[in-house]
């Protein structure tokens, strides 16, 4: 196509609640477009973009063995009342009932849809393992939608979930993902930190995060510089304090200064 005939608006100015340089430049640009709080249309050259972005996670997930699926934007409020998290999940999940007072939820995640595809499927463990996973629409009822794409509540979200027969190929396919998630964003080019977090309402026994290293966010992680280890501040711990308590201090013949400022 040529150039002249791309359908693209550029903007003059940025948004006012504009306020990270890439939710100008993408807004300005004409990659997207606002429509609602925290929803946004992404056009031609957003949806180009966002294409390529999609290529390179297919194109590593499926290397793993990993099966595509594509499951329902909207679930059943039943299987969420089945998992425990109907009332648990808390605001951020959108709950409806049809003209039939049906219950239903927008999905902000996909796990109780996953169980239920393998329960219904899977027969006997030599089925196992399985991995299924999808490049998705979600919607988070966000308190406040901000930072453009970063911080939305309809957006669109690679998650994938594995069914294993055991403890420890379940910790295999953990390593297997976290090398993969490490090429996906090596071959987009971005600074990147893994670290230990906080699992939240997804729960489980462990959790990682790839933090992408910029003054912009809104995360703090702690990080060792002598060895790999980086976590989340929420959960971030360290070594014990090895410095003596002061009543364990030995003191020489002058008696310890102090000293105050107005």
């Amino acid at each position: 196509m040529k150039f002249s005939q791309l359908f693209v608006s550029t903007l003059k100015e940025a948004p006012k609640d504009a306020v990270l340089k890439s939710h100008q430049y993408l807004v300005r640009g004409g990659f997207i477009q606002q429509i609602g709080s925290g929803i946004y249309n992404f056009l031609p050259l957003g949806k180009k973009l966002l294409d390529k972005v999609r290529a390179i996670v297919k194109e590593e997930m499926d290397a793993t063995g990993a099966q595509e699926v594509l499951m329902g934007f909207v679930t059943p409020a039943e299987l969420w009342r089945e998992s425990g998290r109907y009332e648990k999940y808390g605001k951020e999940l959108l709950r409806f009932a049809d003209r039939k007072e049906n219950e239903f939820v927008l999905g902000p995640t996909h796990e109780e849809a996953v169980t239920y595809i393998a329960k219904s499927t899977l027969k006997s463990y030599k089925q196992l393992p399985v991995h299924l996973y999808q490049i998705h629409t979600k919607f988070r009822d966000e308190l406040r939608p901000r930072f453009g794409l970063m911080r939305g509540r309809e957006f669109i979200m690679k998650d994938g979930y594995s069914f294993h027969s055991s403890t420890e190929d379940l910790d295999r396919e953990f390593n297997v993902m976290e090398t993969t998630y490490k090429r996906i964003l090596e071959r987009m080019g971005v600074d990147f930190k893994v670290v230990e977090a906080d699992s939240g309402a997804i729960g489980g026994s462990g959790s990682k995060e790839f933090m992408v290293l910029a003054p912009c966010g809104e995360d703090t992680i702690v990080v060792c510089k002598d060895c790999e280890y980086g976590a989340n501040i929420e959960i971030g711990t360290r070594k014990p304090r090895t410095t003596p308590r002061l009543n364990e201090v030995n003191y020489d013949s002058n008696p310890p200064q102090a000293a105050f400022a107005k």
